[in-house]
């Protein structure tokens, strides 16, 4: 099939169209004419192959319900052995509307109230919300920020708060969002071998594997036995090709013991069939949209790149974290010496920015900002030259 979708250059007008990104500032209390760069999804169309699925089945005109068939499975399975090394089983697959939806769901079926659930801040602010909402105990063992740029690991720490905290679920964020890590194999073992050792049920959210840009990406399942038996992987065409309204996830769970907990979670929640729509442009999008996907992840390389010297060159004070993975890149704001408040306010009233404040993403983000640069290289550099010149403004030593 030709695909026509490869011109990343073009702003697409997403406004009035009941895009959260754009048609919500005022309703989230930002200015009417503020920028959005922070939800993570694309300004992208999706591949061609997946537009043209779905106006094929628009065209049928009956949506009723809905079920996977055994090519689906294949597409998906196809798609993660190809770009993961992966070989699942059919038996495995759990599709849901969406991977938090999938997080809540594994809090509510392995842990009780009150029950200790661990996360490594700063981390995605739903891993926190999921635990909280549901009346478990969060606890965190914070990645810190080495000298060489890129955020750790403190093992110490992990075990140490598994032990004495008696942790039933581990939420792993891989690749991570927001700091941009690839874990490295070793890393996995370490934890994986932790989590063993005391019994933690592992929910590995992978939705942003397919965009590794340094290193390469290990599902945490696959590199153990041991670890298959306590994991749920949570996938999702979402990311990969601009799909999130389409509320489909792929979740895997090898042991049956756990799946079964988990389907009875969901069984609870009354969710049963996946919409029609979701299914179709999943299956369009692995079978169909590789040249996209190729395509769309150069440009987003060359995004990042571009941030990354443009940070360097106008952004005396700001540093951009070391980026491995994902178009959501966090930007470090401490060597301006600005109280995290009062950055959120310039950056929002002065630069007419909408970014993703570090503060939500734990009292160790405070002082960052998370930037999405899956957008035409044009809005990026307004983007960007709206925050070099909110600096220039106001802080003159910078």
């Amino acid at each position: 099939m030709e695909e026509r979708n490869l011109d990343f250059d073009t702003v697409a007008d997403r406004r009035n169209t009941k895009c959260l990104k754009y048609d919500f500032a005022k309703a989230r209390g930002m200015p009417e004419d503020v920028l959005p760069m922070w939800v993570a999804d694309m300004d992208f169309k999706t591949s061609s192959c997946v537009e043209d699925a779905l106006v094929k089945w628009a065209h049928h005109g009956i949506f009723g319900y809905s079920e996977a068939q055994r090519g689906y499975f294949e597409t998906v399975r196809a798609w993660m052995k190809n770009h993961h090394g992966w070989d699942v089983q059919e038996k495995w697959l759990v599709k849901t509307p969406g991977v938090v939806f999938s997080l809540a769901m594994a809090v509510k079926a392995f842990t009780k109230q009150k029950d200790a659930v661990l996360i490594q801040q700063p981390v995605y602010y739903p891993f926190s919300e999921v635990t909280e909402d549901n009346g478990r105990k969060l606890v965190s063992s914070d990645l810190y920020l080495g000298e060489d740029n890129r955020y750790h690991i403190d093992f110490f720490d992990f075990e140490k708060k598994i032990r004495e905290e008696k942790v039933r679920l581990f939420l792993l964020c891989s690749p991570h969002n927001p700091a941009g890590r690839v874990w490295t194999e070793e890393e996995l073992l370490r934890l994986g071998d932790i989590c063993v050792k005391y019994g933690v049920v592992v929910v590995s959210d992978e939705i942003h594997h397919d965009f590794i840009f340094q290193g390469k990406h290990h599902v945490f399942a696959g590199l153990k036995k041991e670890y298959e038996d306590i994991s749920i992987t949570c996938t999702s065409p979402s990311k990969t090709f601009n799909l999130a309204g389409m509320q489909l996830s792929n979740i895997f769970i090898p042991n049956s013991q756990l799946r079964r907990k988990y389907r009875k979670e969901l069984d609870k929640a009354g969710i049963s069939q996946p919409g029609i729509m979701g299914l179709v442009a999943c299956e369009a999008a692995y079978e169909n949209g590789e040249e996209w996907y190729t395509a769309m992840l150069s440009y987003i390389r060359e995004n990042i790149e571009f941030t990354r010297s443009f940070v360097k060159e106008h952004m005396q004070g700001v540093t951009m974290v070391e980026h491995e993975a994902t178009y959501l890149v966090w930007l470090n704001f401490n060597g301006l010496g600005m109280e995290a408040e009062e950055l959120d306010r310039c950056i929002i009233h002065e630069a007419k920015l909408w970014l993703d404040s570090g503060r939500i993403f734990g009292a160790c983000g405070r002082g960052f900002q998370r930037i999405n640069v899956a957008c035409p290289r044009s809005v990026l550099k307004e983007a960007l030259e709206r925050l070099a010149q909110m600096i220039r403004t106001n802080y003159k030593r910078c």
